[in-house]
């Protein structure tokens, strides 16, 4: 090849990689677009402009070692084996599915399960798995483990990292029994060591080792915890994590553990508790994502202990600048992106739509404003008072409504009773799917526990039994 040919084949892979939005993610992106239901297809919905949603593992490790009441998977769950190998396989064949229909970039959670019952090197495999498929990995745990397990998981034969960034989210609630020092807590407030315990395990790897993280704090509310949601808010704030997710309980997976009627705690009553933790209101209008009655969240930042949001429903600059920022950079990964890459991918952008970098600049300049100034936002960072803050309340539904809209969507038909067929609306917009390659199938994680888990784990019970005999 001659130079001037070499020089274009540079040119080419160079204008390949620097593209702003993968003809894959862009593809994915208008088929979920096209598939939601049109009451959510509105101008704040972020499914199908900005991301294709999230994904979750299945039947890879549905053992726990804590109980809690309730618990969204089957009876069946914990009668089966750990087995690292089992979790590997399973994890690259869904994730190879992902990539396949979702395009070459997605979050995804790697769930169980208690994820911390892998061994360490076979939790780092899985996380490799799914990052060599282009998903940024989380794993969901109880965080009862200890930090030479969270070594161990990062740290190579060597001693070095062998991940760059992790992400975690930790489920803590007093809905949790087995817990170690807290086996039957009586209160949100008896988990607050645990929780900050969690998250100083991270703080001292990373004076150690560089690594970098990102955490969540997942938190069960029914009736029983509810009135703690503000105290528990206000706690964990301070403590380093940077989203808090609720999930109002349903009646789904294990039925010898529901011990309450869970219909008085609905979203508008976690929020109601999270608001009167901040003392303001907390808009979640600005940005959608999926059907409001399963999803609401909140982005933002906390300024020397202040959440601010970064979108003011309220503001119609700030509308328009969300709505330039869906047709302009929706497709464009913004995370798990390197720096220099991402850069080069909005300038390539900012030169088709030029416009947009003023609607950018007077959006900076009013969030800026309203979080203090300047030198507000500098005193927080010097006093490490300054952060992302995302607030979520993801709502289950109803296995006995679940089961029978499910049903009747796999025969290709529209319920005619109201409440099934909201529920098959809210599926049909669930932001939060799991791979089965062997039907071809992406399966909302409400049908997935409420439907599938059943026999999915019965088999797997055979298949990974307890005891092994011979």
């Amino acid at each position: 090849m001659t130079l001037l040919g070499r020089a274009r084949a540079g040119w080419r892979r160079f204008a390949t990689r620097t593209r702003p939005v993968h003809p894959e993610t862009a593809r994915a992106l208008a088929e979920r677009w096209a598939a939601l239901p049109a009451h959510v297809q509105t101008p704040a919905q972020s499914l199908g402009r900005h991301a294709v949603g999230c994904e979750g593992t299945h039947g890879v490790f549905p053992k726990c070692n804590l109980t809690c009441t309730p618990c969204y998977h089957s009876a069946d769950a914990n009668k089966v084996r750990i087995d690292g190998q089992h979790t590997v396989d399973q994890v690259e064949q869904q994730m190879a599915y992902l990539e396949q229909r979702r395009g070459p970039y997605a979050h995804a959670q790697l769930i169980g399960g208690e994820v911390s019952l892998l061994p360490p090197d076979d939790h780092a495999a899985a996380l490799q798995a799914m990052r060599a498929h282009g998903r940024s990995p989380m794993s969901m745990t109880h965080g009862d483990f200890d930090a030479d397990y969270l070594r161990a998981l990062v740290t190579g034969d060597d001693g070095g990292l062998r991940f760059d960034r992790v992400s975690f989210a930790a489920h803590f609630d007093m809905l949790m029994r087995g817990r170690r020092g807290a086996v039957k807590p009586r209160s949100e407030a008896e988990l607050h060591p645990f929780r900050e315990r969690f998250v100083q395990m991270f703080r001292e790897l990373r004076a150690e080792t560089g690594l970098r993280y990102y955490l969540a704090h997942n938190m069960t509310v029914t009736p029983a915890n509810l009135d703690q949601v503000a105290e528990t808010v206000r706690a964990v704030l301070p403590m380093g994590f940077s989203m808090m997710s609720f999930q109002p309980a349903a009646h789904v997976g294990d039925d010898r553990r529901w011990k309450e009627s869970y219909a008085a705690v609905d979203v508008d009553a976690v929020w109601a508790q999270l608001e009167r933790a901040l003392g303001h209101r907390v808009p979640h209008e600005g940005i959608e994502f999926g059907d409001p009655r399963c999803n609401r969240v909140a982005f933002g930042f906390l300024v020397a202990g202040r959440w601010h949001g970064l979108i003011d429903p309220d503001d119609a600059r700030d509308r328009a600048a969300r709505n330039q920022f869906f047709a302009h950079f929706g497709g464009v990964a913004f995370s798990g992106t390197p720096p220099l890459l991402l850069v080069v991918k909005v300038l390539r952008v900012l030169r088709r739509h030029p416009a947009d970098l003023p609607v950018a600049l007077g959006w900076v300049l009013r969030t800026v404003r309203r979080a203090g100034g300047v030198r507000a936002l500098a005193r927080a960072a010097r006093a490490g008072a300054l952060g992302l803050m995302t607030f979520e309340v993801h709502s289950f539904m109803d296995a006995e409504q679940v089961g029978p809209a499910w049903e009747l969507m796999q025969r290709g038909e529209q319920a005619t009773d109201p409440q099934l067929r909201a529920t098959q609306e809210r599926l049909a917009a669930c932001t939060y799917s799991m791979a089965h390659p062997e039907t071809g199938q992406l399966v909302p994680a409400c049908a997935q526990h409420s439907v599938l888990d059943l026999a999915e784990n019965a088999q797997l019970r055979k298949l990974l039994p307890l005891t092994v005999v011979g």
